[in-house]
């Protein structure tokens, strides 16, 4: 029995403490919007409740409701985990697919003007000669 009480006081604990800090969170955005917005862009002064559905609205659109997957995606630990078990010809295929894929671009080629202190402005493109290649 007093494990089961202990389960509720720590849903109940967790509970309380997510909405303290939701009303938290939106009291930091209506002081923050309410210091800055007004005198900087002239804007309205914002009530608690504008604040929080400023918040809810900012997490929908720049993170969505999706998990914490981070950058890359659930396909990252997956592809690293194919490209570990790959031979070095199954590599090498690999490479020229995805460099035929890409317009004939290949990662070294992007790695090699560093190399030799010139920018990527300055390395030819597909097609066009070298400013050290003579002409034809």
């Amino acid at each position: 029995m007093t494990r089961f009480r202990f389960g509720i006081r720590k849903a109940v604990a967790i509970f309380m403490m997510v909405i303290a800090g939701i009303f938290i969170f939106g009291a930091i955005v209506m002081w923050l919007w309410n210091t800055l917005m007004p005198v900087l862009f002239h804007l309205p002064v914002i009530s608690f409740w504008q604040a929080l559905g400023l918040l809810i609205l900012s997490k929908i659109l720049f993170s969505g409701f999706r998990g914490r997957g981070g950058p890359g995606g659930p396909w990252k630990g997956q592809m690293k985990r194919r490209w570990m078990n790959m031979t070095p010809e199954e590599r090498e295929k690999f490479k020229e697919e995805w460099s035929r894929r890409c317009g004939g671009r290949s990662f070294s080629r992007w790695e090699a003007p560093h190399a030799e202190g010139r920018s990527f402005r300055e390395t030819p493109g597909a097609g066009e000669k070298s400013p050290t290649e003579k002409p034809a």
